[in-house]
């Protein structure tokens, strides 16, 4: 009897061990893991359990890798809908391995943080498009606006379509935004000058000024409202409006030199007939003249400053005379005659030397401006140079002694820009450096009233700068720096 029991609990702990050996090759496969083999000699009842008991381990490892790639692939699905991507290829039939698992993490690791980038992105990009449509005064007007603006920001699909749309979006409200700032910029720059032309008074002038302040919808209305009502009342103050025209086109023809017969040359200034017609001619001159100034504004300051170079040359001959007439006073009164408490040559003197250390301390820093570039240059190589501007008409050349030697031509029509020049009221300057020996600066002057032939040879008031009739020649202070 007890034979039979064994037999038959041997027969089926045979059984049970090809069950669980064959069902254990069979998870071995799966879960990607070498054979189960069991180390050294045992019982058929031990080998029985233990093989059991691998079986039970692979099947809890099978379960849960399967729920762990369930996971994985609910938590790509998401971030693939927000990213509006395909989904992770992995075939959820079979029971994943460690690898397979853990290129599944790293991939949904770089989608996490595609996503809160491109959510970054768009966060920021939506900002921007909000504050310009409200600048704009615009209202989303297609579906996608829509979804940008008014939408749940986590429903928004963070696709590179959209994103790049988005930046699309943005770059054409700015632009808008950036015509919408000239636009303003130019009614303000028109409403200023129909401002000062009509004689507008001060205290009407800032309650508009505070409401234009910004470029936005709103403030357009308002300064193209302003400009609307200004150009009307242009309209019913012809005469005015012409006349306020008239004091700018001749503070730019001053400013440009222009003769007296290049003055008049534009015969509408004359008229007396004030229509709109005449006001549009005024207009286009004024515009012709502003833009002529501009393109060679850099020429006519260089004789702007020749002008005050020859004011500060003939001060200087007012200081030798005006010392001359106190040494006689001072003779004939047998006192010093004293300037700040000082006798006036000590008070010269004392100016002069100012002037040195000033211009030496100007030397100075353009030595070392020098020398730091030049230490740059040979440490990072040859910088570009850009090509020196031409110095119109400016005398400061270098030297102990001052020689003027001038060349003027003038005509019939010369006095209207040189006047300014040699009359009015003259100032003492202590700009020209004395030389050191005290003795009296030495001027040459010669003047001719002959045209040269390269005055001939030049138009009139080009970049040789006709100063109403006048040429001015580089040459007219050669030698001599004020």
């Amino acid at each position: 009897m007890m034979i039979a029991e064994e037999e038959s609990l041997k027969e089926r702990l045979i059984k049970s061990i090809s069950i669980c050996q064959k069902e254990l090759n069979t998870l071995c496969s799966e879960l990607y893991i070498e054979p189960f083999q069991e180390e050294g000699e045992t019982t058929i009842l031990q080998l029985e359990k233990d093989l059991r008991t691998q079986v039970e381990l692979m099947r809890k490892q099978k379960k849960e890798r399967k729920q762990e790639l369930k996971l994985l692939q609910e938590q790509d699905r998401e971030l693939c809908e927000v990213l509006c991507m395909p989904q992770y290829d992995i075939d959820s039939t079979c029971v994943p391995s460690l690898d397979d698992l853990n290129q599944f993490r790293q991939h949904l690791a770089t989608l996490r943080e595609k996503k809160a980038s491109r959510r970054e992105e768009f966060l920021n990009l939506k900002k921007q498009i909000i504050l310009c449509m409200e600048e704009l005064d615009h209202t989303p007007d297609t579906s996608f606006e829509r979804d940008v603006v008014c939408e749940d920001e986590d429903a928004f699909c963070l696709s590179l379509e959209n994103i790049a749309t988005l930046q699309k979006l943005l770059r054409q409200l700015e632009m808008r935004k950036s015509q919408n700032e000239a636009l303003c910029e130019g009614l303000r720059a028109q409403i200023r000058e129909l401002w000062d032309r009509l004689q507008i008074p001060e205290e009407e002038r800032e309650a508009v000024a505070m409401n234009q302040t910004g470029s936005n919808a709103k403030v357009r209305r308002v300064l193209q409202l302003e400009a609307d009502r200004l150009e009307e009342l242009k309209m019913q103050n012809m005469k005015k409006v012409i006349e306020a025209i008239r004091v700018e086109l001749a503070q730019y023809w001053d400013r440009c030199f222009y003769s007296q017969e290049q003055r008049e040359a534009f015969a509408p200034y004359y008229a007396e007939d004030y229509t709109e017609n005449l006001l549009q001619l005024h207009d286009a001159e004024i515009v012709q003249l502003k833009n002529y100034y501009q393109v060679h504004k850099e020429l006519f300051e260089g004789v702007r400053k020749w002008e005050e170079n020859w004011r500060l040359f003939l001060e200087f001959e007012l200081e030798e005379e005006l010392k001359t007439r106190i040494e006689m006073w001072e003779q004939e009164q047998s006192t010093a005659f004293l300037v700040n408490g000082q006798k006036f040559m000590e008070y010269v003197m004392e100016q002069w030397e100012m002037h040195r250390l000033d211009k030496e301390r100007a030397k100075q820093e353009r030595q070392l401006k020098n020398k730091k570039q030049t230490e740059t240059e040979i440490l990072y190589g040859s910088a570009p140079r850009t090509p020196s501007k031409r110095r119109v008409l400016t005398p400061s050349m270098p030297g102990k002694v001052r020689k003027l030697n001038t060349t003027i031509m003038s005509n019939a029509a010369a006095n209207s820009s040189i006047r300014p020049a040699f009359g009015g009221t003259v100032y003492h300057s202590p700009i020209s450096r004395l030389p050191p020996s005290g003795s009296k600066v030495i001027v040459t002057s010669t003047c001719s009233g002959k045209k040269t032939p390269r005055a001939n040879r030049l138009g009139a008031n080009k970049e040789n700068l006709e100063l109403s009739g006048s040429f001015l020649s580089a040459r007219t202070f050669k030698g001599f720096q004020i």
